[in-house]
């Protein structure tokens, strides 16, 4: 009874979406079906009359090289030329219109013939391209045959220029080659509203924006510019009306544009605006989507209705923090591969998966995905506004900053990037550069982003712009920066890779921290972590960012992304031969470090006092001793193993609870957090689980049907559980699966050979696994039976449902049910961060030595500083305060922050109310001080600094010193004392 009405309720929606595509005048395909596929460069393959029978079948989006993802190193990805083939009619009702084709994109060049004649070539490898195809489409009814011949080979060069792309690199950019990426075709009328497709076609499209916003009366003014061509034979007089709906379709504002005559052949823009009430907000954690229905009218009838999913948020970046919606927001997240892959699929997966995957950083409570290196495609960045997440989006870059044809690639991507992708409300950000780039490119980026989003509110920058005035936002990668200009946010941090597979060196495969080969010749400990160590280095690094959060002061950081979010083919330089990186392994289950930032993360600055999450499990051997860590945003933490209470944590970086040398007993640990007065705020515990009895299998939840289209996915997660149901943590059981029915076997991966991809026999780890299951064209009951030499076996059933697809054409877009996700509240009613201390205006500096340059150290600009000659007896400056004032606290950012321990005493006035050694760090030692009135603060070196190796290590794997402070010329002398930054505080 549920397949026939499920099968009722698509022919429904398949009538009722022609019925809707003829009243609009405007009709969008899904051209993913029905595409042969060959790899090779056979002669002749651009002609209608080739014989492609033979040629394999496939729906797109397909990599040609997909079984590749995760069982080679991206170096080792197969490259080549790859021809991809469709026949396909028009339908009648579009008999005489224009016709466009949309391409996501292809990898790395693409050369595209229709019914054998060359209509364009596209090379960039990230952005999409369109064409107009009208001239050469056979009538209605007659067959087309599109062919578009790929090459992704590592080395390819612009055929124009002779030239590569900096961005087509073995290092970040996984190179699954051809058409990744969704296909769409769009018919309209002869007077229309364009695509947003420059290259090529050189159009804008619609552009959707709000301004004057009142979120208290919950109204914003709504504006739409649309780009409208006439491609008619005569002048024609076109009226614009807009319509506004909300999530669940109603209308809740219709309002019209003034009426504009567009001669023959030209194009023009056409606009409108209107104040909007009743409106909810997008944000973090809050997808909310409207509709906004844009139409071109010739009298009273409707030639071109487009319909543009978007919401409605401001953001401002100002007084070194990031405003959305008026509420400061302490940015926290993950940079991600912009290939965003998974094993045996590639980046090519369906939008739920996309929505699965990016829904899981917002449940981590990030808020920030910094894509890398290159544009994300459509479908991750759509995929970011339902479920709420921010982007940084960047445009296409390697390491560095470049010249002449390099430089312009990166402009022109980054323009269509902008034009493609300006109505979706997750990006806050545009990325130019994965490096600092000079303030003459910074200037012609913003120059893009002012031309084509001047009213987006988005900020424009690159990493590092510290000192760059026309970069918005900035920020360096592992360390910290702060500032009380533009915000300063780590593009990087945290960057050690540990295995799911691994808990610790006491459970089952007993991975020793840190243990594994060099790499490159070099010690890699930090890329062989287990699970403890791994979530542990995440919170410590975080608390260095947060102790400088929003109300520390007029120079606050305004946060930073961990790298990565999901275990990656990309740029490995631990045992394996991929990037693990991740919060969560490639199939996206999550290790420890995804509980632990759901507890530091849990707020727009600071975090509920109600996050809590013992690490690790509890099935041991007998005689087992190990420290347990608990990772908890109270304010203390009481272990307990089976009701008998083992103490109190001690508390480091912040939020780790640390409990010493715990003897294993089986039962129940429970951990509990308390405020300062003792009250409970939350509690959690881990039970020890029976032997291995039986396998579990489930499928994960989905919000839409599955569909026999050839690309649609299923997921199915298989447990080795007790007689009670409970998952076994240190299992490590072979399972064996069988496949029945129309569906496709993907797998899943596990450490071992070939990491297990496309295997049918793949281990569990910690006790559990995932494997995907694709669609066919065909329609039926899908068997998954998974069973394991002894064990009880399992058995799980499901049904893909048909797909219509009439002539190569489908009215059903690969999207077609996806909703937005509320996992948070929306825009917080109150101010999100308190003021714990307040900076003190400095009025005046004086120095024992180099007194001109003693401003350097207090200008909010990280790359001046200031020294003294090297000599003890000068190695002092005096900050003049503006007032009298309580001082409480001091902050400094030395030179050799990294690496050096400075013995240091502070002095207000005359007296002493800091004596010690700094404590090198990821970039500023901040203090309390004896709390004592004055008008001056004095810091003195009071003997020569030591080396000291802090925190992270020292060196890239490459050997290459990562930064530590800045250069000083002739800075020689064991009486050194070197200040990039200081700041002075008082309580608020």
């Amino acid at each position: 009874m549920k397949t026939q009405f499920s099968l009722l309720a698509l022919l429904l929606l398949t009538i009722c979406a022609y019925a809707q595509q003829a009243k609009t005048g405007r009709s969008t395909y899904n051209f993913n079906s029905a595409w042969k596929l060959s790899i090779g460069d056979p002669q002749g393959a651009e002609a209608p009359d080739f014989d492609d029978s033979s040629w394999k079948s496939v729906t797109l989006p397909h990599a040609w090289n997909e079984d590749e993802a995760f069982k080679k190193s991206i170096e080792a990805l197969s490259t080549g030329i790859c021809w991809y083939r469709k026949h396909f009619k028009l339908d009648a009702a579009d008999s005489g219109k224009k016709v466009f084709i949309e391409f996501e994109g292809v990898r790395q060049g693409g050369d595209f013939y229709l019914n054998g004649t060359f209509i364009g070539r596209h090379e960039n490898g990230i952005t999409a391209v369109g064409f107009d195809l009208s001239p050469l489409l056979k009538p209605a009814g007659q067959e087309n045959v599109l062919a578009v011949r790929t090459d992704n080979a590592w080395n390819y060069k612009e055929k124009s220029t002779n030239s590569g792309y900096q961005w087509n690199d073995r290092n970040f950019n996984a190179n699954y080659g051809g058409l990744s990426k969704n296909v769409r075709l769009h018919t309209t009328g002869k007077t229309y509203q364009t695509l947003p497709l420059y290259t090529a076609l050189n159009t804008k499209g619609v552009y959707i924006y709000a301004s004057d916003f009142n979120f208290e009366q919950r109204t914003a003014v709504i504006h739409t510019e649309s780009e409208v061509r006439n491609d008619s034979d005569t002048e024609q007089t076109i009226g614009y009306e807009v319509e506004i709906r909300d999530l669940e379709g109603k209308s809740i504002k219709t309002f019209s544009g003034t009426s504009q005559t567009l001669k023959a052949g030209t194009t023009g823009i056409i606009k409108a605006e209107a104040r909007v009430g009743n409106l909810n907000f997008w944000s973090w954690g809050y997808g909310y989507l409207y509709t906004v229905i844009t139409r071109l009218k010739i009298g009273d009838q409707s030639i071109d209705e487009l319909s543009t999913k978007t919401g409605f948020r401001k953001g401002e970046f100002k007084k070194g923090m990031v405003y959305l919606n008026d509420r400061v927001l302490m940015m926290k997240g993950y940079a991600q591969r912009s290939s965003n892959e998974w094993p045996a699929m590639g980046l090519s997966v369906p939008p739920w998966m996309s929505d699965y995957s990016n829904g899981l950083m917002v449940e981590s409570n990030a808020n920030l995905v910094r894509w890398m290196h290159i544009t994300p495609w459509k479908q991750d960045i759509e995929s970011c506004d339902r479920v709420g997440l921010i982007q940084a989006m960047p445009a296409g870059d390697a390491e560095k900053d470049v010249q002449g044809v390099r430089w312009e690639h990166r402009k022109s991507v980054m323009r269509d990037a902008i034009i493609y992708n300006r109505n979706n409300p997750s990006i806050l950000f545009y990325e130019c550069g994965n490096e600092s780039i000079s303030a003459e490119h910074m200037a012609e980026m913003r120059a893009i982003r002012d031309e084509y989003d001047p009213h987006g509110y988005r900020a424009i920058g690159s990493r590092e712009m510290l000192d760059i005035d026309s970069a918005e936002y900035g920020g360096e990668m592992l360390y910290v920066n702060k500032s009380a200009g533009k915000p300063l946010w780590s593009m990087e941090y945290s960057r050690d890779e540990g295995l799911r597979k691994y808990w610790d060196e006491f459970s089952p495969p007993y991975h020793k921290n840190g243990a594994g080969p060099l790499y490159k010749g070099a010690d890699a400990s930090d890329y062989n972590r287990n699970q403890d160590s791994h979530a542990l280095e995440s919170v410590a690094r975080w608390n260095d960012y947060y102790v400088e959060r929003p109300g520390t002061g007029d120079r606050v950081s305004s946060g930073g992304v961990n790298i990565i979010f999901s275990d990656s083919n990309t740029h490995y330089r631990g045992e394996e031969n991929y990037r693990r990186s991740g919060e969560v392994d490639a199939m996206r289950i999550p290790k420890d470090g995804f509980f632990a930032h759901k507890v530091i993360w849990d707020g727009w600055v600071e975090p509920k006092k109600t996050g809590i999450h013992l690490i690790g499990h509890w099935n041991y051997k007998a005689g087992v001793k190990k420290d347990i860590y608990v990772v908890a945003t109270g304010d203390k933490v009481e272990l307990f193993l089976n009701n008998k209470s083992l103490g109190f944590g001690k508390v480091s970086s912040g939020f780790i609870f640390t409990f010493k040398e715990v003897s294993w007993k089986a039962g129940t640990l429970k951990a509990i957090s308390y405020d300062q007065k003792g009250k409970k705020l939350a509690e959690t515990y881990l039970s020890t689980a029976g032997a291995p009895y039986a396998l579990k299998l489930q499928t994960l939840q989905r919000a839409t049907s599955f569909k026999a289209d050839g690309a649609d996915a299923m997921i199915a997660e298989v447990e080795v559980v007790d007689k009670n149901g409970n998952r076994c943590p240190t299992a490590l059981n072979l399972v064996n699966f069988d496949l029945e029915g129309p569906a496709e076997w993907r797998g899943g991966i596990a450490q071992g050979p070939d990491n297990y991809i496309l295997s049918k026999a793949i281990p569990v780890e910690c006790g559990v696994n995932r494997v995907i299951i694709r669609s066919t064209t065909t329609a039926g009951k899908i068997v998954l039976k998974a069973s394991s030499a002894g064990l009880r076996a399992a058995e799980l059933s499901f049904i893909s449902l048909p797909f219509a697809v009439q002539e190569g054409l489908s009215l059903h877009l690969p999207d077609e049910g996806l909703q937005p996700v509320f996992r948070r509240e929306g825009r917080p009613m109150l101010q999100t961060y308190l003021p714990i201390r307040r900076s003190i205006a400095v009025s005046g500096i004086k120095a024992g030595a180099n007194e001109e340059n003693a401003r350097m150290s207090h200008d909010d600009n990280e790359l001046s500083g200031w020294s003294n000659d090297g000599q003890l007896s000068t190695a002092w400056i005096r900050y003049e305060l503006a007032k009298a004032s309580t001082v409480t606290a001091v902050a400094l950012k030395l030179n050799g922050f990294r690496s050096k321990s400075f013995p240091i005493r502070i002095l207000v006035d005359q007296e002493e109310v800091f004596k010690g050694n700094t404590v090198p760090g990821l970039g500023y030692f901040t203090t309390p001080v004896k709390p004592i009135k004055g008008k001056t603060v004095t810091i003195q070196l009071t003997g020569s600094s030591a080396d000291q190796q802090a925190g992270p290590v020292g060196t890239e794997m490459n050997g290459k010193k990562l930064d530590d402070g800045i250069e000083v010329k002739g800075l020689k002398g064991k009486g050194v004392l070197s200040i990039i930054e200081a700041d002075i505080f008082e309580q608020p």
